[in-house]
């Protein structure tokens, strides 16, 4: 079951912000991730949300492999640079598994088997 890494980020030194995040990029692939959002300001319709973050989303094929570039030698210098470079607020979770109901659309009915009714 596919996994998240779901982070609020609010970059303190770009310079340190941008080594960060090529070195995150790269342990990131060796572990088989990859980004669906990266760096964007999102759009809020509800609550509240400070202007100077941004959110990252990555994908993993587990979680197993999630936690395994977290824990990794590849990633640790990055992490290490991200105490100086950002703040962040870190989530790991877990994708829903298999078919979910209403996510495969009803095709309309075909002409042969739909008759208009006539009062």
């Amino acid at each position: 079951m596919t996994a998240y890494v779901i982070s609020e980020v609010e970059v303190l030194d770009e310079s340190q912000g941008q080594r960060y995040r090529e070195l995150a990029s790269a342990s990131i692939a060796q572990y088989g991730g990859r980004y669906l959002v990266r760096g964007a300001e999102p759009e809020v319709p509800e609550g509240t949300w400070p202007g100077n973050q941004r959110v990252v989303i990555v994908e993993f094929p587990t979680m197993q492999d999630l936690q395994r570039w977290y824990r990794s030698a590849e990633y640790a210098e990055a992490l290490a640079l991200r105490r100086t470079a950002l703040n962040r607020r870190l989530l790991f979770v877990e994708g829903v598994g298999g078919q979910q109901p209403g996510s495969t659309p009803v095709a309309p009915p075909s002409a042969e088997h739909w008759t208009p009714s006539v009062d």
